[in-house]
């Protein structure tokens, strides 16, 4: 069974799944940073099938730490608080709780065969 992540910056005509890297390297509840198609994305598993894609670069400096974030949650929706400047933002959505005015891009993940793949798609 595979578990895909939502999020608004999806278009299914333009579907590009990259593989990331196998499910068991990545630790519960820590980011790690991948570079794919030299773009920085910062992965976070939360359960055995539950995996977000963000942007590595924190949305209000710029900085890529967001690998570095401190997980957690409000209510039901996991998060991820920057390391730097502490706006929490949503890991499935993006949206800041904090701020507003600040989004972190999101990506589509899915697990296939034991590896996390992400939809890069366009920009």
């Amino acid at each position: 069974m595979t578990i895909t992540q939502t999020h608004r910056h999806s278009d299914a005509a333009r579907a590009d799944w990259v593989r990331a890297c196998r499910v068991d390297d990545l630790e519960p509840s820590w980011g790690e940073a991948v570079l794919l198609r030299m773009r920085q994305i910062a992965l976070f598993l939360l359960s055995p099938r539950e995996v977000y894609a963000v942007a590595h670069e924190d949305p209000a400096g710029g900085a890529p730490v967001m690998a570095r974030g401190i997980v957690g949650s409000r209510g039901d929706r996991p998060t991820v608080a920057s390391p730097l400047h502490k706006e929490v933002y949503d890991l499935g959505t993006g949206e800041c709780f904090t701020d507003p005015a600040l989004a972190l891009r999101t990506f589509r993940t899915r697990i296939v065969g034991g590896f996390i793949e992400i939809e890069l798609g366009d920009g």
